[in-house]
Parts: structure tokens; C-alpha cells; sequence
């Protein structure tokens, strides 16, 4: 701020998963490498704490495995993006979300970019270049924008991000997912034709899957905020949270119901949304449904949204639950993803 420095920050969504970690960090790179005489500073910002990112294991793991350590890294923590745009000095670049959330919505005026892989939800103003394509990993649109640049920027170390990136976000490329794309194919072969060197698919996402599953050193708390959006409608405010072992795992947790309550009361939730999955030999999903809520009218109406949805339907089966304030299903539809189910939820909301 002092020497009037531009600011030009490419900024992941508040999961910060490894998609949203790796599209900031390579887009970045890239903008910072491809744009002529830049006046602009380009800084790839983690959207979260710091202290969050010990959760985030196979974000970890990959970047550890390349060599980039936590230090070089700047989480949302770490830099004031509201001095920065009062200053008049910010420019914002979101990929793997295009909503800014609540708190964040001064800084609507300073988004500049979006990359994004879900439905749009709401216009940009003009000029704001959108680029919003349903494929199964934001890392493919950050592929693919690279990939029509100057050649030579694409180097290994981007390359074997993206890589693994899309791999594990697509269930190494497995149709009975439902997540994978032509377009996440093309740009997973495009990468290993350019380095050929790259690991072998199977290998490195079993790594990054079993990084991504490894919870067992995670409190229930952890486990919770580990992989967490948040939906907030008039005086409600629903989390909802993927859990990365099977919904009879989950319940056997020691004091899990207090946990729970301990969780919603700290952090102001009103309800809370666990969707666990888990994975067979085949790569194949399975899904399973916890609705959290003291508040039993509100518990009942998130319940009767998800079982009566049908864009898409979840084929929703009651299991037998616990405790009188948590419902509990099988999901039949495994393919519905968080990404399928939160419209639903903020529908409901």
C-alpha cells in the first residue's frame, strides 16, 4: 500500500480443496509469467487460516511431494484483500467458485475473472470475463487456458499438479463416478504427452485418495471442518460437511452427538449436513446422508427437500438413526455430488 503496488489476487473458494489450491497456485503462476510489463503483483491466496491447513491432507501431501513447503504458501489470514481494495489497489481472479460469500461482498467490485466449474448462480458485470463449464475439475479449465498460452510456460511442476489434481478430483478418470469429462480426459493426456515423465495415473491417485481418506488422526471437529461450505439464508445458517469414511464409522465416534452440538453452537450453525462417501476396489462411490438439527421443524424441511428433490433425485433410503435429532440415509444416487446436492439445499434454505 505504501508504494501503491497492484494487487492481483487468484483466490479458491473456502474449502480450499486441492482443486481450489492448485487452480490458484498455477493460474497464477501463469498470469504472472504470461502478462506483458505487469503493473500487478500476482498472488495465489489459500482461502483459509493457516492454522486450517494441517486438515487439508492430500493438498499436503502433493505439494510436500514436489517440494513447495507450507512457507512459501499465503493463506486468507495472511493478507488484508479489504485494506487492499479501499486502497483501490485489488484485483480479484476467483477460481473454483464465482460467489464471494457474505463476508466477503465488498469485494464483489474487485473481481475481475472467473473460472468455474458449477452452474452459474448469478451474472458478473460486463467485462468481467466468466468462463463456467460443467467439467469434473476446475484444474481443467486451468489446463486448458495454460495450455493456449505461449508455449514453454507449462512446466513439470505445474503440469504434475494439475495432473494429480484432475485425477482426484475425477476418480482417476472412472465413468461410474459421474464426475469425469471429455474435456478432463483431454487435459490429463495432454499433460502426460508434454511430460511424459509424469507418474502413472493409478499410482498417484491412490496416494492423494489415500492422503485424502487418511482421518484417523482428526477429531470429529476436524473431520467437520475439513471439507466445509456453509449456506446461509434469513437468521439460518446450514453447513454441510463431506465425511471421508462410511456413515456407520462416523456414528460409532465417541461422543459424536455432543460433538455435534458442540460444533453447531461454537460456530452458529443452525443445521448440519454430514454426506460421508466412500469408495470400493472399482473406484465406485457410496454415499450416505446425516441431517443434524435441534431444531426439529427445520431438521424435518432440509430432510423433505433432499427426499423429494429431483434435479437430481438422490434416491434417499431412511437408515435407523441414533438419536431423534439426526435423520440418517443411504443415498441411492451416488453420483450426486455436494456440488449436485447444494442447490438443493440453498433452495430449501
Amino acid at each position: 500500500i505504501r508504494r501503491h503496488q497492484e494487487i492481483h489476487v487468484v483466490m479458491g473458494n473456502e474449502a480450499c480443496d486441492l482443486d481450489s489450491t492448485v487452480s490458484a497456485l498455477a493460474l497464477a503462476y501463469f498470469l504472472a509469467q504470461t502478462t506483458p510489463a505487469p503493473k500487478a503483483a500476482f498472488i495465489p491466496v489459500l482461502n483459509i487460516p493457516r492454522a486450517e491447513f494441517a486438515l487439508r491432507t492430500e493438498t499436503r501431501f502433493l505439494l510436500g511431494e514436489q517440494g513447495i513447503p507450507d512457507a512459501s504458501l499465503i493463506f486468507r489470514d495472511e493478507i488484508d484483500l479489504g485494506v487492499l481494495h479501499r486502497a483501490g489497489l485489488l484485483s480479484l481472479t476467483l477460481v473454483d467458485h464465482h460467489v464471494l460469500p457474505g463476508a466477503d461482498a465488498a469485494l464483489e467490485e474487485a473481481v475481475v475473472e472467473v473460472l468455474d466449474h458449477r452452474p452459474l448462480e448469478r451474472g458478473r458485470a460486463p467485462g468481467c470475463p466468466v468462463m463456467a463449464e460443467l467439467v469434473g475439475s476446475c484444474a481443467t479449465l486451468v489446463t486448458e487456458r495454460i495450455a493456449q498460452g505461449p508455449p514453454g510456460v507449462l512446466d513439470r511442476l505445474t503440469a504434475t499438479l494439475l495432473h494429480g489434481t484432475i485425477l482426484l478430483d475425477c476418480v482417476n478418470l472412472s465413468p461410474a463416478a459421474g464426475k469425469v469429462t471429455p474435456r478432463d480426459v483431454a487435459c490429463v493426456s495432454l499433460l502426460e504427452d508434454r511430460f511424459p515423465e509424469l507418474p502413472a495415473r493409478d499410482t498417484i491417485f491412490k496416494a492423494l485418495q489415500a492422503a485424502k481418506f487418511d482421518v484417523s488422526g482428526l477429531t470429529t471437529e476436524q473431520m467437520l471442518r475439513k471439507d466445509l461450505k456453509v449456506l446461509t439464508g434469513d437468521e439460518l445458517a446450514l453447513a454441510i460437511s463431506a465425511i471421508y469414511v462410511d456413515l456407520e464409522t462416523f456414528l460409532r465416534r465417541p461422543g459424536l452427538l455432543q460433538d455435534l452440538d458442540a460444533f453447531c453452537t461454537a460456530q452458529g450453525y443452525t443445521a448440519l449436513v454430514a454426506m460421508t462417501i466412500s469408495f470400493n476396489e472399482h473406484n465406485e462411490p457410496s454415499r450416505q446422508l446425516a441431517v443434524y438439527s435441534q431444531r426439529e421443524t427445520l431438521r424435518s424441511a432440509v430432510c423433505q427437500a433432499l427426499e423429494e428433490a429431483t434435479a437430481p433425485s438422490l434416491h434417499l433410503q431412511p437408515l435407523l438413526s441414533p438419536w431423534p435429532c439426526l435423520s440418517t440415509y443411504t443415498q441411492g444416487n451416488a453420483v450426486a455430488s455436494r456440488k449436485k446436492v447444494l442447490p438443493i439445499l440453498r433452495a430449501a434454505l
